[in-house]
């Protein structure tokens, strides 16, 4: 992976301004891991039409938006890391949190409209959540996260 400016400033503005420039190059490729998990659990969700696979999600989302690291970053650091030789992931700032939160309730919302038979409703709204988080995991970009330090003015550190 290239480790530029433009990486640099997407991993900022999801709150990891705080990282250092060494571990922030070093666990960039890593800080796709939880996006990664859950946008292919959403792919699944919304190819089945399922209610219970979004919303089964949902819980780890909430967990992400509610403690400083995603349950599934706990995987990483305890296990997958050690197999890589690279350092812990940091703890995600308010911006990432932020996401994890919109990311809850768009699988509610989701979910609900699969539930309900409003199937055509269900695939646009898990497509849209589908490809902003393959956004993030693939480039880095989080559209929620831009969201977040545009409406609060949240300045990088």
């Amino acid at each position: 992976m290239t480790f530029g400016r433009t990486t640099t400033a997407r991993l900022h503005t999801q709150g990891y301004d705080f990282v250092d420039e060494e571990t922030l190059r070093r666990v960039a490729p890593w800080l796709r891991w939880s996006p990664a998990i859950c946008t292919a659990v959403i792919v699944m969700g919304v190819a089945l039409s399922s209610p219970a696979v979004l919303w089964a999600l949902v819980p780890f989302a909430a967990a992400g938006a509610a403690m400083r690291r995603h349950p599934f970053d706990y995987v990483y650091n305890f296990g997958v890391r050690r197999l890589t030789g690279t350092p812990p992931l940091p703890e995600h700032g308010a911006p990432r949190r932020f996401a994890c939160g919109m990311a809850a309730g768009w699988l509610v919302v989701t979910g609900a409209a699969f539930a309900t038979g409003a199937d055509g409703a269900g695939y646009a709204l898990g497509g849209a959540l589908a490809a902003v988080g393959g956004l993030v995991s693939v480039t880095h970009f989080c559209i929620p996260s831009t969201i977040f330090r545009f409406v609060f003015r949240r300045p990088l550190a």
